[in-house]
């Protein structure tokens, strides 16, 4: 049997994503097929479509790094899932099955029960970017009420999830967008900081009496990580999912912890999100809708690196 896909067999630009028939993946022992219904577009994506992340990946390869949709087969060994399940889950970029084909097969550990009351394409936006937000915020940053909390590119997939998770833990948070997306961030609970016209270190300490935040989560990475260092206060915590450039004496002058992230895949971080999400306390912030054919469309966007909340893809 075959089903529909969206392959690249060369790494390049979004014109070597390629409709395609290719063979129905089958789940071998503690695996489970996915039905796939809505498959979200992530950056990563991109950079591994370029060749920049994972030049070694295996070619032929179907991207996508977050799925929602129906458990349709389970491997052997396979008993906490069964088939009908409805389920979420972020595939691991390393496997050459992602989320841009009619069917997905995954690790069952990684793959947890969709939250209940949202659609497919609403939690398939989550589990990437959501995840990720959720190792920052509340793992490794452990905001707690009162806080104030600085999010660095608050508007796109992590930044609109890391906004709402730490206004959910009680935090005071100020967010950093361009000026087309202030309005998303009030909107989100977010003191809005036009980052084009505005020094985010300046503003944070004007916020906060000069004292500065008690978090900073940095979604930009490079030369600006010096700048969340000083929008930090001394003894301060700071997260990014990008490498820094260039110095930081704000860092060990001052006293202040960096954690560096990388998702790594399990059930337990999807099924601790999923609550705030089932009480109303965030939603997936989506931008578009597009049909699997249209992936392209969906990845020029990602290429632009000005996104706002997430590009899904209703695949079944």
């Amino acid at each position: 049997m075959t089903m529909r896909a969206v392959q690249i067999r060369e790494f390049g630009g979004p014109e070597v994503l390629t409709p395609a028939e290719v063979e129905l993946p089958e789940p071998g022992p503690g695996e489970v097929r996915i039905h796939v219904a809505a498959a979200a577009t992530n950056p990563v994506e991109a950079k591994i479509r370029q060749g920049v992340a994972m030049p070694e990946l295996e070619l032929p390869a179907v991207l996508g790094g977050d799925v929602a949709g129906i458990v349709d087969a389970v491997g052997a060994g396979v008993t906490d899932l069964a088939v009908g399940d409805e389920v979420f889950c972020t595939p691991e970029l390393t496997a050459r099955w992602g989320g841009y084909a009619e069917f997905c097969v995954a690790a069952a550990a990684i793959v947890a029960p969709k939250p209940q009351g949202l659609s497919f394409v609403e939690a398939a936006a989550i589990p990437l970017a959501g995840g990720t937000a959720w190792e920052a915020i509340v793992r490794r940053l452990a905001v707690r009420p009162g806080e104030t909390v600085l999010v660095q590119g608050g508007a796109g997939g992590v930044g609109s999830f890391a906004v709402q998770f730490a206004v959910a833990a009680g935090a005071r948070v100020l967010a950093t967008a361009g000026p087309g997306n202030q309005d998303l961030l009030r909107e989100l609970g977010a003191v809005a900081v036009d980052y084009r016209s505005a020094d985010a270190a300046e503003v944070t300490r004007a916020e906060t009496g000069g004292r500065g935040a008690d978090a900073v989560l940095d979604l930009v990475g490079g030369e600006n990580l010096a700048t969340s260092c000083r929008a930090a206060r001394d003894f301060g915590r700071l997260a990014t999912v990008l490498p820094p450039a260039g110095e930081l004496p704000d860092l060990y002058q001052r006293n202040q912890v960096l954690h560096g992230i990388m998702l790594t895949r399990e059930r337990a971080r999807l099924r601790e999100l999923t609550p705030v999400f089932e009480r109303g306390q965030a939603r997936p912030v989506v931008s578009d809708v597009l049909p699997l054919e249209r992936v392209r469309e969906a990845h020029e966007r990602l290429d632009s690196g000005h996104g706002r909340g997430k590009t899904v893809l209703a695949v079944g």
